[in-house]
């Protein structure tokens, strides 16, 4: 159940601005790695991983690849107005999205709004050889940031192509600074194959694919997940009551084939990052759904706390088997469908066994989330890392929670 008193301002600690990693390390892998195992910590450098995960354990990433969201037009005046593409309105689906020619929808923030009064922005450019332009309208305004705008251009791209073209790389707002042609290559893993995100699943960007091909050879297995990752994971948690904080929607898939890794590395489950945490932590709430309803209703978001209610005897690998006999049975090859699901104390993990995580802000639901995990040791885990000059946040250091000792 909810642990009802649970206060944001408990979830606090002192991170001066000088920890924070403005920009990656020379290589990824160089980074630092917490170990927390049982209670001990400890560190060593992150292409160590191997030799510290249980033999045979199976990593699951998250695949998504960072969009080049952030559009930065002008008005006749010269004033600039920043546009952030944050999901697909029509077409609302992903693939069709960036597949698009000539015109679509966007739910987006727009930065300077106010400037923005009416009419079309727009961007001339050259593209194959020719004058092409872009331009912007905004259709849909809720008086807030987030607002629906239409898109049209000229030139013979997708709007995926056009993204790539003009668009910038959404770097977290916590870098204080304008993106750079290093967050071009770093602030993308090097496994990232479906466009979608607008922030990276950072966990994942220790990995090279050096230390990947080594950890195979090991033995170790991998499979992945694609959850888009949006700019909710940047909200504020403003209640300093957390079950009165609305949790944002992240849109994912599922293939059967992934359903019978997590059921068959019961145990040995590796989460690179919380987004990974959250995708597989949904499923079982998609399984409970299957037991009460006979479907998991794909077109229903994981509720925010749909799956404290999921009784404490059902295990992972029994809810994991509900779904995956679903999608057999359904002929399916792969699920779409979204989570709100909120992780924080009193929550039971029922997939995810050890997780690889980086170090995240004070006061915020990727930080409850850890806690849900190791309890109240976070608070060691946090004071080691300030003690021993990690750095922090998207391009700091990392570290991988074992919440068991290992048997001796």
């Amino acid at each position: 159940m909810i642990e009802r008193e649970i206060h944001i301002s408990d979830y606090d600690y002192p991170l001066p601005e000088e920890r924070i990693a403005k920009f990656p390390l020379e290589r990824r892998d160089a980074s630092k790695l917490l170990i927390y195992r049982g209670g001990d910590i400890s560190h060593r450098q992150f292409r160590d991983l191997g030799s510290v995960l249980p033999e045979g354990a199976l990593l699951v990433f998250n695949n998504t690849k960072v969009i080049r969201a952030r559009i930065i037009m002008h008005k006749p005046s010269g004033a600039r107005i920043e546009v952030f593409c944050l999901e697909p309105y029509d077409p609302a689906d992903y693939e069709r999205a960036f597949a698009v020619r000539g015109e679509c929808r966007w739910q987006c923030i727009v930065g300077n709004s106010k400037k923005w009064k009416e009419g079309p922005l727009e961007i001339p450019f050259e593209y194959d050889g020719r004058a092409c332009r872009l331009q912007a309208w905004r259709e849909v305004n809720d008086g807030r940031n987030n607002q629906i705008v239409r898109f049209a251009w000229d030139a013979d791209m997708t709007f995926g192509q056009l993204l790539e073209h003009l668009g910038r790389i959404p770097i977290p707002p916590y870098l204080n600074r304008e993106s750079q042609e290093i967050d071009n290559s770093r602030y993308q893993t090097v496994y990232s194959k479906f466009e979608g995100s607008v922030a990276a699943p950072t966990a994942g960007l220790h990995f090279t694919p050096e230390l990947i091909a080594e950890m195979r050879s090991a033995g170790f297995a991998f499979d992945e997940v694609t959850l888009h990752v949006g700019a909710g994971t940047f909200l504020p948690v403003k209640e300093d009551d957390v079950t009165q904080h609305h949790m944002h929607t992240e849109h994912f898939e599922i293939t059967p084939v992934t359903l019978e890794n997590l059921i068959a590395h019961a145990g040995r489950v590796v989460a690179v990052g919380t987004t990974t945490v959250r995708t597989v932590e949904s499923l079982a709430g998609l399984g409970y759904r299957i037991l009460c309803d006979g479907t998991p209703d794909e077109t229903r978001p994981v509720g925010q706390w749909e799956l404290y209610d999921i009784p404490e005897h059902y295990s992972g690998v029994q809810l994991l088997g509900v779904l995956l006999d679903y999608l057999r049975g359904e002929g399916l090859d792969k699920l779409k469908t979204a989570t709100q699901i909120m992780i924080m104390p009193g929550y039971r993990y029922r997939v995810a066994d050890i997780i690889v995580t980086n170090f995240h802000q004070p006061k915020s639901t990727l930080l409850l989330l850890v806690s849900a995990f190791v309890g109240e040791e976070w608070r060691r885990i946090y004071a080691y890392a300030l003690e021993n000059d990690f750095r922090f946040l998207s391009y700091g250091d990392s570290s991988v929670l074992i919440r068991q000792a290992e048997k001796k």
